[in-house]
Order: structure tokens, then sequence, then C-alpha cells
């Protein structure tokens, strides 16, 4: 759920951004039918003409496409919204507007904080009620926890909660009135009784390859993927129902999660819905711009100092318009908010330069008539008009306890602890272990070590891996066949004694003599492959293998205890899988290892 980008395949014409027009033009509703040869012109546009027609809805503003003569008879058409855009449905869409105004919802999944690109569709919400659209705004918080844990049970309410006060907050800055939105979470109703039966009557019809392809491009994709993962579009194509609306909206992204729910409702009987998409913005370093990747977004919450600091780390490569992150913002964020562009420069360099067309920014930028200095300082100072409301709303205690509650900070390194020559020190968190939940499948001797194991452990892979433990003395052969352990997955491979270790069996170790180990217990009901992760570091990607000279691993360990409840931790914060906290039998204050 949330913004994405659009291809031109609508049979009429395009819904999508606002587009300029005259003055008269842009504050009229936007969203209607209409027969264009009684309209009259209101203005122009590249390639085809823009006419006012009047409707049963309102007065609309609607775009004929190329070659159409003004003037002539013409069947009704949606009305464009800006370029870039997929409408699934028109007909539909159509025929309801005959009739009465869309009600139609977006949602987003409570998940990363949101980034600067979400300006895009609350341009489109602005866009909706401006045409008399019934909008209702999902917070989709058990969306949010199905997407492969991005966010545990244990923050989900306060995320939810920072999210509806940072999309109003947004709203407000674009002058939306909040008193014309609906405002809805998803666990609201997502645990009713007559819901919950629905999702298994969904299950009964629905293949697996349908509901992983369907989300394939907004789930988070795993080797094994995890069964909520192939529940979420199902989920979401309810929403539909349960919202009682006419049409979704969302980014292009989710356009296989639109055609499952249109392909998968009616055998509920459930009508078909419309679905808008809106265009997906590239972020900073030329790909998506997601909350994953902290260099390639803009936070609503950065200080101006980060933001200074992102935009000039930024890709914008002189002439260069191919993936420049820059120029997209523009197009995809500013030029929709505002209809124009001021490139800020000295007066030796020919002084400010407003453009209302992105075209000519972009054909000037091609030709290097406009410096990428110039236009990224140019973005600075419309972004920072755009978000100081935003950060001052979040200037008070409350708002800021509730924003550091939901997104606990990562730890930073030390002071010391240095990077190589001429990098920056990394960050070492958490998050760049991969730990899994293990089944252990067979247990034997090490046959040239009287105090090892050799164990094969089940992981969620294809095949078990080799894993070489020294608790021969500590752990009976009986008490480690067949039992769930943590395994610590990303080590560098390496040879003990002759046989080749690919993991490590996370202990607890006593603290004093006699030395007492026992394995991790992960909570009951886990499976093998499941992820384990300390509390607020959920959202991190581990290194695919851990470098034995940066030493990440031994640098966390440091800090790794048992405690007084028998609870594995990491500064206090808990080992966690999704069904609860990792912990180990008797061994209190002790150490993991």
């Amino acid at each position: 759920m949330g913004a994405g980008s659009g291809l031109d395949r609508g049979k009429y014409g395009k819904i999508g951004a606002r587009e300029g027009g005259t003055g008269q033009d842009q504050g009229m509703g936007r969203l209607g039918w209409g027969d264009l040869s009684q309209g009259k012109p209101s203005g122009s546009a590249p390639g085809h003409a823009v006419y006012e027609a009047r409707a049963p809805s309102g007065i609309c503003s609607a775009h004929l496409l190329p070659g159409v003569t003004p003037g002539t008879p013409s069947p009704a058409r949606p009305v464009c919204f800006g370029p870039s855009q997929e409408v699934l449905g028109e007909d539909k869409l159509l025929a309801i507007l005959k009739e009465r105004e869309l009600k139609i919802y977006w949602g987003t999944a409570t998940t990363g904080k949101p980034h600067v690109a979400y300006f895009v569709p609350m341009s489109k919400i602005a866009d909706f009620l401006k045409a008399g659209c019934e909008v209702t705004i999902l917070f989709a918080d058990l969306h949010a926890y199905l997407d492969n844990m991005k966010a545990p049970w244990e923050l989900l309410e306060l995320r939810t909660r920072y999210y509806e006060h940072v999309i109003k907050a947004m709203l407000e800055s674009i002058g939306v009135p909040l008193e014309k939105l609906k405002f809805v979470r998803g666990t609201d109703y997502q645990l009713s009784k007559e819901y919950t039966l629905d999702v298994y009557r969904l299950s009964s019809v629905v293949t697996q390859h349908d509901a992983k392809k369907a989300g394939a491009e907004v789930v988070k994709q795993v080797e094994h993927p995890l069964l909520s993962g192939l529940l979420y579009p199902g989920l979401q194509a309810l929403d539909e129902e349960y919202l009682k609306v006419d049409a979704q909206f969302g980014g292009v992204d989710q356009r296989k999660i639109f055609t499952f729910a249109e392909k998968y409702l009616p055998s509920l009987g459930y009508a078909k819905r419309v679905h808008l998409m809106n265009p997906m913005v590239p972020g900073l370093t030329g790909s998506k711009m997601s909350s994953s990747e902290e260099d390639s977004k803009i936070d609503l919450l950065d200080r101006k100092e980060d933001v200074k600091k992102k935009l000039k780390k930024a890709f914008c490569e002189p002439g260069n318009v191919e993936n420049n992150g820059v120029l997209s913002f523009i197009k995809h964020v500013l030029f929709p908010l505002k209809s124009e562009f001021v490139v800020l420069r000295e007066e030796k360099w020919g002084g400010n330069k407003t453009y209302t067309a992105y075209e000519a920014l972009e054909k000037d930028f091609a030709e290097q008539v406009v410096h990428p200095g110039d236009l990224k300082n140019s973005v600075e100072v419309a972004l920072n008009k755009l978000l100081d409301p935003i950060r001052e709303k979040f200037n008070c205690p409350e708002l800021k306890k509730l924003s550091s509650a939901a997104y606990p900070t990562p730890a930073k390194a030390k002071p010391g602890e240095k990077g190589t020559k001429n990098s920056e020190p990394e960050d070492v968190v958490p998050s760049r272990l991969d730990i899994r939940v293990g089944k252990v499948i067979s247990v034997e001797k090490h046959p040239d070590a009287d105090s090892l194991y050799v164990e094969k452990i089940d992981v969620g892979e294809a095949e078990p891996r080799t894993v070489v433990s020294g608790l021969v003395h500590f752990v009976p052969k009986e008490q480690l066949q067949d039992r769930l352990v943590v395994l610590l997955c990303n080590l560098k491979p390496q040879k003990m004694r002759g046989v080749e270790s690919q993991g490590m069996v996370l202990c607890a170790s006593s603290v004093g003599e006699p030395r007492q180990v026992e394995p991790l217990d992960p909570p009951a009901g886990c499976c093998a492959g499941e992820r384990v992760y300390v509390e607020g570091y959920e959202g991190g990607e581990p290194d695919e293998e851990l470098k034995p000279k940066k030493k990440v691993f031994e640098k966390l360990q440091a800090d790794f205890h048992i405690s007084e409840d028998c609870v594995a931790q990491w500064k206090q914060r808990n080992f966690l899988t999704k069904l609860g906290t990792v912990s180990c039998k008797s061994l209190k204050g002790g150490s993991i290892s």
C-alpha cells in the first residue's frame, strides 16, 4: 500500500496528478464526465485541448486526446489528473459518476517512516476531495505485521498512531480539509467475525501461485516466504468490500494486487472495484525511494541540515535526465503540488527562472542551461517550505516521544570505533545478523574431536546446514535431537577439525565456575527458518556474510546477556520472533555466545 508509478493504459485518457491550466480550471472539481461537444474552451496544453463540461455531478475539466477536433461530438471521458497514470475499470467509473460522487479509499501499511514521496498520493487525495469524492484513508496496521513482520506487535500501535499524526500533518500542509476525510484503522474491522470468515472463504479459492504473484511488488520477497505474506493480497482485496467503496487508489506497484481483487472478489459474491494508480517516485540515488534505503529518501521530519546533506549526495549528473533522482522528485512531487518550479540562481548565471511545465525544465537541464548545483539548492528551498509545518507540529513533547518510541534510534558506533581509511564508520547494529530459528535433525559426535557435536539443522532452506558445536560436555545428545535452537546463519563458514561449520548455535553461558551452557530457546510454536531479531531493529537487512576482519558479531556480542527473567537481550532490548521472546531455562545474568 502506498505510492507507485503508472502506465498510460487508460482507454479514454489518464487519471493522475493535478495538471496546470487556467486559474479557474485549477480550482474546479477534477473528476467527472461530460459530453465534450457541449463544452467550451478553458485553456490549452501541448497535444490536446482543455474543455469544461457540465455534468450531473457538477463542472469538471476534461481533456481531449490528440487528434480530436474541439467542438466535435465525443464520448464522455474521465478527467485527466496528469501523466503516467493507469485506471482499471473506466466504464464502471463513468457509470458511477453519472449517478453520484465516487467513494474511494487509499491505504498505507504502517511500517517504515513515511517520506516525502507520500506527497504524491496526498496531492491526489486533495484532487479527489475537490471533485466531491468521499475519501477514506486506511491505516493498515494488520497488513504491516503480515509483511514479513516489518512492524512487530510491540510497535504496531505506536507506529499506527505515528502514521495518523504525520499524514494528517501532511494533508494540512497542502491545504486539505481533514473534516472531509474518513480515517480508519485496519484492526477496527479486520478482526471481526465476518471479516475473518471471509478470509477463510477466500483462502479456499485462491491458489498459492496467485497469492504469491499478487504480492510480488509489495510484500517483501524471501526464499522461503511466510504464510502471512501470502495472506496479504487477499486482505487488501477484502478491504474494498468492508470499507464499502467504489474504487481503491494506490501505486502502480500494487497493480497485481488490484487485478487479484478483480479476479477473486466476485467469487465471494462481491463486486469488482475501480482501481486508480499514481506514479512511483524514484529515490535520490536513482532507484526506488524506499524507507529501508536511507540515502534514497527524505523523511518528513528530517532536519534542514539532513535535507541539504542528502540532496548534496543525490545523483544529478550534468545533462543526464535518466535515473536522475532530483529531477524525478521535482516531476513527481513538487510540480503536482505547486504546478510550477522556480530555479534559484545568481544574476550572473541568468537569475531566477520559473518553469510552468516540467518538460521545459528537463529540456534546459539536458542542454546544461540549468546547473545541478542550482537545481539541488532550489529543491532544498522548496522542500523545506513544504516540510516546515510538519516539523513544527512534531516539535511538541508528546509527538517527539511518540516518534522516538515508534522508531527507536539504532545505536551508532562509539567514539574511537573508526571505519577503514577514507570511509565513514559502519553502523554495528543487530539487524546485520542473520539469526533464525533452527530445528536439529541429527546429532553425532565429531569423528576427530571428543568435545564437538556435528549437527544437521533445518533453517528453512532447501537443505539442512551442517553445524559444529562445542556442547558435548554441557548438553546430552538426546536433549539436542529434534529440539528448536537459535542459529546465527551469516558467519563465514569455517572448518573445525576437518568439518565445515555453516552456522553457530547461540547459547547462554553462566557467570563463574563451574561453567554451565544452555542453548537459547525460541518461543513455543516457532517453525524452522523464522527470523529472530532484536526489538527495535526488525526492519534492517542482514549482511549476506559477516566479514571476519570487521568483527561485527564480536562487537555486538559484547552487549548480549540474559536478563533476570531469563530473556535473551542486547543492551536491554529483547531477542524476539513473531511469537514472542527468546529465552533460556535458568542462567539468569549469563552471557550469550
